[in-house]
């Protein structure tokens, strides 16, 4: 299952994705916001980090205008690895190598098709583990130490 939230900004994005998931077979938590009036992106961003955290949903996407104050909010939750992904390559990464279990995509950025590769790609992607998951251990040490 994956979570999915954007402010208002990236509500129309975050509508055209949620198609693709249906289409595609992907159960998905809409996790606001619902209209393109105003929203608070923090909100939504711990929406979604709240699902992966209690294990309601596997993964979450998050799309506001540029992707970073999403991904700077998800990043403030244990155990939370968010990317801001701008093409699938880094999509792919993020996943090979980090893990990430958060996508965020700048709507103001990347257009609908583009969006779409960019989450096949990330959903695709399995983790590598091997030396990656060492440097996940010490990432998740180094998040121990700090967030209390």
């Amino acid at each position: 299952m994956v979570a999915i939230g954007s402010d208002h900004g990236g509500y129309k994005l975050k509508e055209e994705i949620k198609k693709y998931l249906e289409e595609k077979e992907i159960e998905c938590e809409d996790c606001g916001t619902f209209s393109e009036e105003r929203a608070d992106y923090p909100e939504i961003a711990k929406a979604v980090a709240l699902e992966i955290q209690n294990k309601q949903c596997d993964k979450g996407i998050l799309i506001c205008r540029s992707g970073i104050g999403m991904s700077i909010v998800a990043n403030k939750f244990k155990g939370i690895r968010c990317a801001k992904c701008d093409n699938e390559e880094e999509a792919k990464f993020s996943r090979m190598h980090n893990d990430s279990n958060v996508l965020a995509i700048g709507a103001d950025y990347i257009d609908t098709n583009e969006a779409i590769r960019i989450v096949r790609m990330w959903l695709a992607t399995q983790f590598e583990g091997g030396r990656h998951a060492e440097r996940i251990d010490i990432i998740n040490k180094i998040e121990n130490e700090n967030m209390k």
